[in-house]
């Protein structure tokens, strides 16, 4: 997996400064938008494509639970449905529009508007935030999506197979459901860090490159984001948990604190990888000094070899006249002697320093 950063991290949108409160702009890139409602009650299910205001409204008030799931923000209309059919409160549907909100938990009255941050990391793209809206009713569950995403098609699916417990709870067990799924989407991008940070730390203890040092400092870079909005979402459950206006009845907040221990493993396992990228960042700079140290002390013990040599070779090679070993017969073959043994003493002075043994690799967290 190649972690290049965050798509859009501060991709917020919102309206024009001055403007009327609940005025909302869509984002230039929306994908179309699709309504589908799901009805409902113990073992029998409905599903529904909703195409007007009228239908919505229809659904939302059929006997039951009713899920409303809208995936893309192409049609504003949609969003004036939700105000108008449903009395959603313009500035939650605001909200819903202006993506790039930080988690929280607002109350409307009967209508209590939930922002959550749904991370999504493949191995072909770059992490990216997704924005998730769930807006709670009486008897029904709104959720909205930036894009067509399949996160919920597993509650979907036990849903529609009517033999799982969401079938026998009421619409505030559905709301926990859609926020269990998206924090439940964090514990993938966090064995996948993981994994990056293992073969970041083979590549720095063997060969360190620039291209190693770019991928630790996107991985912290993405880590240091998912932290932060891992942290708001811990916030935004705790206000659930300790708002008595919340529309979370007591059978379901024992789920929610259950949610919110997930939340919080979540953030344990961030912080342990950027402390973790901490340390292999000095471990980089570590090997590369390791490395230079290696090189400029070969170098050295080359350069302190060559010096006697060196002298050697210049006094003979002075073109005086009155030099008498430069007449002697054996000469030249007691000069290469003079200087090979030279070298020798020197490379057997220098092993027993223990200058000529290359300096231990750095220690790996498992084997400390």
């Amino acid at each position: 997996m190649q972690i290049a950063g965050t798509k859009e991290l501060f991709a917020r949108r919102s309206a024009p400064p001055g403007s009327h409160p609940g005025t909302f702009v869509l984002p230039p890139d929306t994908h179309s938008t699709s309504i589908r409602a799901l009805i409902y009650r113990e073992e029998r299910s409905e599903e529904r494509i909703v195409t007007s205001s009228e239908e919505l409204a229809t659904a939302a008030n059929a006997p039951g639970v009713t899920w409303i799931e809208i995936q893309g923000l192409g049609d504003g209309s949609v969003l004036h449905w939700l105000r108008d059919a449903l009395g959603v409160h313009p500035l939650a549907v605001s909200d819903l529009a202006n993506t790039g909100q930080r988690p929280k938990f607002e109350d409307y009255g009967e209508r209590d508007l939930i922002i959550s941050q749904l991370v999504l990391a493949n191995d072909d793209e770059d992490v990216s935030i997704e924005q998730v809206s769930i807006v709670v009713g009486p008897g029904w569950v709104v959720s909205v999506l930036e894009r067509p995403l399949d996160v919920f098609e597993p509650i979907r699916d036990r849903i529609q197979s009517g033999t799982a417990m969401i079938c026998r709870m009421a619409h505030d067990f559905l709301a926990y459901a859609l926020l269990d799924a998206v924090v439940d989407s964090y514990f993938p991008f966090v064995e996948q860090v993981g994994d990056v940070l293992n073969d970041i730390e083979e590549e720095v203890t063997g060969r360190p490159d620039q291209r190693s040092l770019n991928q630790l400092h996107a991985v912290r870079r993405t880590l240091l984001t998912v932290h932060r909005v891992m942290w708001r979402q811990r916030d935004a459950l705790s206000q659930i948990m300790r708002d008595e206006r919340s529309p979370f009845g007591e059978a379901v907040r024992v789920y929610l604190r259950d949610l919110l221990d997930h939340a919080m493993q979540v953030l344990d396992s961030i912080e342990t990888y950027r402390e973790i990228g901490v340390g292999l960042s000095d471990l980089y700079y570590s090997s590369v000094s390791n490395r230079l140290n290696e090189v400029m002390r070969t170098l050295t013990v080359i350069s302190t070899i060559f010096i006697p040599l060196t002298f050697l070779v210049g006094v003979y090679g002075m073109n005086f006249e009155n030099m008498p070993e430069l007449r002697t017969r054996w000469g030249y073959y007691v000069v290469w002697a003079v200087m090979i043994a030279t070298a020798a003493m020197l490379l057997l002075w220098f092993r027993r320093r223990g200058w000529l043994e290359r300096t231990g690799r750095p220690v790996r967290r498992d084997e400390e």
